[in-house]
């Protein structure tokens, strides 16, 4: 009796598998060897795997007995193919040297034990199957075990895409591999690693996603690709050789997918043998692309992080805030994104890479970007463009927005939120920011650099507002001696001329009555006189030092739109300023601010329009706009209009220095507050004054 295993998928008997018996007694000479009698092609074995059932040689005229047997003088051969689950695994040969036939009982028991010799060959089979999967998994758990840990060791994203690529060609015994990855513009595909075996002439070129090529086809697709035979007609127009020097027969290659959904780049192996890889294989490397893709964002953010950091500190805050939107856009694969901050009960935009306009606002209540800030957690909507929440829909169907991620930018140490950030994708991005919590977190850490920059920003306002205080408050002190020197001497001389005016009309009485023109010409230069030295007095008590006490502001404006003797046409409009909290001030100076301010506001409305004067309390400050309905200011000279020299569009007053919005600013330094510019140069002005609250002990 012989048994030969059968390997169906490769339709072949496996020789090293032979096993025999012989009865005691008979010596079989010469002893066979493993080929000594391997089945034929044509032979009884064949037949019968073929029949799926028994094959008696004596049944078949046909069928010959194996040379090797007759030469050992067997009459006759019985051979049963042995079955299970309709699949073959083997064949029992039974030779007779008797010259007789099987009896029946003998073909039953032998039934009997080829469904048993069956059933052990499949699950011996089956078991050094599982021992061999087990084994391969084992390994290959391991291999991505260390991949987990080359990311983890923060090597160069180069190195480390290498070492992936030799995890990779040891696992699938490929012959080379390459990682290219997307760049920004999202239109080409570049190298970043390469390894390979005896390469002689590698091609490393970039390769635009819709190239006709292997790769190009996965990045476009998105789907790994299995190439069995790259000499098949469908791959043979397409095939892209890495190395020149050589023809691949197959080739694998599988997309790298980040954790929002969107291409990062392929990775892609090749083999000189045909059917090199199979869908394990596949699966293995889409493995390695996922660790690879973690290996790509960690870095990226790393580098963001690192850059942003350097920045934070030594560029102006625009310039962070711009950095900071742009980052947003590169690592989430967004199209546009913004930064706003809270004013009032709005969100005013600070910094956008998109269609937004600078100053643009948009009110917190109502608004999906205010959601963010007053749930203090992410918003994501699907589609902008239908959103009812999101109020500028004109710049989403623009820019063709369709998802917005928005996070609340709030401050560590008090809870409180200073803004928001924003990112939105268009229809052609791949990122889908509600599939991963990524984005989420990415965007949150952001923001948190976001409240650096801000928190950073007015540490440093508040540092120059004290150094500007403080150096105001040592120049006043010096001028103060000087002002009381000056008026002194004032006194002296100007002070003489009324005197001497009215000595001269006591004594020429008769003859001023003779002479109008000289009685006239006497009562002007007394006049002028006392004028000068009334003005003189009242802008020098503004040097003087400053004495702080409660103030109501409500008050103070009233005051100065009483003083101000404006225009009939100019209207003054007045809100919530009962209502502002008291803050500490001089009075006295606080009306000549809003003195200035308004008639500032009537020349630029050339005596027509409406001045709105409006307050806003905060927690530490009180804040007081003045808003004109005219020209408005072009922003280019925001910056200089409050310097002393500046030339601005009002003339002199009688009675008044003609120093404008420079003593207006200064006034507010010394009174320990700030004042600034908004406007677009088309459409009015805002000035936008802060003064301290007066604290009240608890």
């Amino acid at each position: 009796a012989v048994i030969y295993t059968f390997n169906e998928t490769a339709n072949e008997f496996e020789s090293a598998s032979r096993v025999s018996a012989e009865p005691e007694g008979i010596k079989i000479i010469p002893q066979p060897s493993v080929n000594d009698d391997h089945p034929r092609s044509d032979g009884i074995g064949v037949r019968s795997i073929n029949r799926r059932q028994r094959t008696i040689s004596y049944e078949e005229p046909d069928i010959e007995v194996h040379p090797f047997h007759a030469k050992q003088g067997v009459r006759a051969v019985c051979c049963f193919p042995l079955i299970v689950v309709k699949q073959v695994v083997g064949v029992l040969y039974i030779y007779l040297r008797e010259k007789r036939s099987f009896s029946r009982l003998e073909l039953l028991m032998l039934e009997n034990f080829v469904n048993q010799a069956a059933m052990a060959i499949y699950h011996t089979r089956r078991l050094a199957n599982m021992q061999r999967d087990l084994e391969r998994k084992e390994d290959e758990i391991n291999r991505l075990h260390r991949a987990s840990m080359l990311i983890s060791s923060r090597l160069r994203l180069e190195e480390t895409l290498e070492s992936i690529l030799q995890l990779a060609m040891e696992m699938t015994n490929a012959h080379y591999g390459i990682f290219r990855l997307l760049d920004r513009s999202g239109q080409n595909l570049i190298t970043r690693a390469f390894v390979g075996n005896d390469m002689q002439r590698p091609q490393l070129e970039t390769l635009p996603v819709e190239t006709n090529s292997v790769m190009g086809l996965v990045a476009r697709n998105r789907q790994p690709l299995l190439i069995s035979d790259l000499q098949d007609a469908t791959w043979a127009n397409i095939y892209y050789p890495l190395d020149a020097g050589f023809r691949m027969r197959s080739e694998l290659a599988v997309p790298l997918i980040n954790a929002s959904g969107g291409l990062e780049g392929v990775l892609n192996i090749e083999s000189p043998e045909p059917r090199a890889f199979d869908e394990n294989s596949s699966h293995m490397l889409q493995s390695l692309a996922t660790y690879a893709v973690t290996a790509i964002q960690e870095v990226r953010l790393l580098d963001a992080l690192q850059e942003i950091a350097r920045q934070i500190f030594a560029l102006s805050y625009k310039d962070v805030i711009t950095h900071l939107v742009n980052i947003a856009c590169e690592l989430l694969n967004a199209s546009g994104s913004a930064i706003w901050v809270i004013q009032d009960t709005n969100l005013v935009l600070e910094a956008a890479s998109g269609g937004y306009r600078h100053d643009e606002k948009i009110p917190i209540m109502g608004s999906l970007t205010g959601m963010a800030i007053l749930n203090r957690e992410p918003v994501f909507t699907n589609n902008v463009q239908t959103d009812p929440r999101f109020l500028r829909q004109d710049l989403a169907e623009a820019q063709n927005w369709e998802h917005a991620l928005i996070v609340p930018i709030i401050t560590n140490d008090t809870d409180r939120p200073l803004g928001a950030f924003s990112v939105y994708s268009t229809t052609n991005d791949s990122g889908r920011f509600s599939e991963s919590e990524w984005d989420k977190k990415v965007l949150t850490f952001l923001s948190h650099y976001a409240v650096l920059a801000l928190q950073f920003e007015q540490k440093q306002q508040d540092l120059q507002l004290a150094q500007e205080q403080r150096s105001v408050a040592e120049t006043f002190a010096a001028v103060g001696d000087i002002a009381s020197n000056l008026l002194h001497h004032l006194n002296n001389k100007v002070g003489t001329i009324p005197v001497r005016v009215q000595s001269i009309q006591d004594k020429y009485a008769l003859a001023l009555e003779k002479d109008p023109y000289l009685s006239n010409n006497l009562q002007e230069i007394e006049r002028c006189a006392m004028e000068a030295m009334q003005t003189v007095r009242i802008n020098l008590s503004h040097l003087r030092p400053i004495h702080l006490e409660p103030v109501y502001v409500a008050a103070r404006v009233m005051e100065a739109i009483k003083s101000s003797e404006l225009p009939k046409n100019v209207k003054v409009q007045v809100e919530a300023l009962e209502y502002l909290p008291v803050v500490l001030a001089g009075g006295q100076s606080l009306t000549f601010v809003f003195s200035n301010l308004l008639m500032n506001a009537s020349d630029a409305m050339k005596g027509e329009g409406v001045i709105l004067i409006k307050g806003y309390p905060q927690p530490k400050w009180v804040e007081i706009t003045v808003s004109d309905s005219g020209p408005g200011i072009p922003p280019e000279i925001h910056g200089r209009i409050f310097e002393l020299n500046f030339s601005g569009r009002s003339g002199n007053r009688i009675g008044k220095l003609g120093f404008g919005l420079w003593w207006v600013k200064t006034l507010m330094t010394r009174l320990g507050g700030s004042i600034t510019i908004e406007s677009d140069g088309k459409s009015g002005t805002t000035f936008r004054l802060r003064l301290p609250r007066l604290e009240v002990p608890a």
